[in-house]
């Protein structure tokens, strides 16, 4: 088998998104167009991968040079033959070269192995990618002859009525030897409505010399979708989401509306694990068995133990939950939190950046930030760590078996000392000793005689 080279097709303006930003640079799911081409690309175990770049180059350079690639600019856009001319001096005679596109995201691995496979078969093959539509409107089409044979692509723009009847068009994706293609491509004349290299002619070309055209069609129409403005972006974004989705059920997940979830990174789930509508996983999640996702959660770079509940508009943001946890409803976990089992955060309460040990319970609208908590400590409502001065963050420390009253207040530094418990209402500045009440609030005072005041009549 040669060596193969993948060569991608990058470099279009991409006017029609009405974006300052590079077109293969728009997202889809989490990553960009490119990215997913590239990944795809990566899958087929290719020798080299040549970026073909031109409009906003350097930005897509900058922002993707994370990718194991080669770049070679294109100055003057004059057609796909001349892109993929750009290309060729760094790619060897003796390897196969495949041509993607880096606004095409999702065709499948296994798609582009059955075209690669027609290279395996027999060296006199030129493989190209086809399929018919319904509507072949806009395409160029594959034109046979009486025997089935491709002849040759014609542009919507070139061909005449007879021409445009054919409903099998031109992909763009196709494989063939470099020593081939890089005859073809010295050949080409921009005698067209465009006046531009069309990579299409490369195959009147191959046919003349005798070589087979070789057809695969994909499995899905959207695995040759390409992306040119807003509108197709958002329809391939769906079915994107729709393969996440059905994805994550033959995994064993229940989803209870697959086209209400958006996966934007990895997924790892274990057994029985449930989610409801509306539910977005962003850059890596890990849900454990049993985990029940409750309606309209953000779950962000973080895992949730087994037998977890996160029940509806809660947010997950970088942090562990541990197992047998509830969380929400309308709970904010912010990053850097570890909560272990058996913990309880209630509605409307915010932790962040603090550790709470097991079967400790923050019910209901409270804060609790830059805070170490023991084990089984119960903190009442609207209480609030106050652990920033306005410079500085401050830890607060909270040992077992404490018990924090109703709309209290800790002033970091701080430490709440194992089995005490602090009065509701009660503002804590200093430490508290164990197992002791702590009160810090005025004395209660009722004046006789006073008057509410009254607004003066005008």
């Amino acid at each position: 088998m040669k060596n193969l080279s993948v060569v991608i097709l990058a470099a279009g303006k991409g006017t029609r998104m009405r974006s300052k930003r590079p077109k293969v640079l728009h997202i889809l799911g989490s990553y960009s167009l490119l990215e997913h081409v590239v990944s795809t690309a990566e899958s087929l175990n290719p020798c080299e991968i040549i970026i073909i770049y031109g409009h906003g180059g350097e930005d897509v350079k900058d922002q993707l040079s994370h990718l194991k690639v080669s770049w070679v600019e294109q100055k003057e856009q004059l057609g796909t033959g001349h892109a993929v001319q750009q290309a060729m001096p760094y790619v060897n005679d003796a390897n196969n070269v495949l041509v993607l596109y880096g606004d095409v995201p999702l065709t499948k691995p296994e798609t582009l192995q059955l075209l690669l496979n027609k290279l395996d078969s027999d060296s006199n093959v030129f493989a190209l990618m086809t399929d018919v539509l319904d509507d072949a409107n806009g395409y160029g089409r594959i034109i046979r002859d009486e025997s089935k044979r491709v002849l040759r692509i014609v542009e919507q723009k070139d061909a005449n009525p007879k021409e445009l009847q054919s409903k099998e068009i031109n992909t763009g994706i196709l494989a063939v030897s470099a020593k081939g293609l890089n005859k073809w491509l010295n050949a080409l004349e921009n005698n067209n409505a465009q006046n531009e290299y069309y990579l299409t002619d490369i195959i009147r070309m191959a046919v003349k010399d005798g070589l087979t055209i070789d057809t695969v069609n994909p499995s899905y129409h959207w695995e040759t979708l390409g992306i040119n403005d807003k509108n197709q972006l958002a329809q391939l974004e769906r079915v994107y989401q729709l393969n996440m989705a059905k994805s994550l059920m033959e995994k064993g997940v229940c989803l209870r509306d697959p086209a209400r979830l958006d996966v934007r990174g990895s997924v790892t789930v274990g057994m029985d694990v449930t989610i409801d509508i509306n539910v977005v996983l962003e850059d890596g999640v890990v849900l454990g068995d049993n985990v029940n996702i409750g309606a309209n959660c953000i779950i962000r770079r973080s895992s949730i133990g087994a037998n977890s509940v996160i029940a509806p508009n809660s947010m997950v943001d970088g942090s562990m939950i541990g197992e047998s946890c509830v969380i929400g409803p309308f709970a904010r976990i912010r990053p850097d939190s570890v909560l272990s089992s058996h913990v309880k955060v209630g509605n409307f309460v915010e932790i962040k950046k603090s550790s709470i040990d097991i079967e400790s319970k923050i019910n209901h609208l409270s804060y609790i930030g830059d805070t170490n908590m023991g084990k089984n400590v119960n903190i009442g409502a609207g209480t609030i760590t106050c652990n920033y001065d306005g410079a500085n963050k401050h830890l607060t420390i909270i040992h077992d078996d404490v018990f924090v009253g109703s709309d209290s207040q800790l002033v970091a530094p701080v430490c709440i000392g194992k089995g005490a418990t602090i009065g509701a209402g009660s503002t804590i500045t200093k430490n508290t000793p164990e197992n002791e009440l702590t009160l810090a609030r005025s004395r209660q005072q009722s004046i006789s005689g006073w008057n509410r005041p009254e607004k003066k009549t005008k």
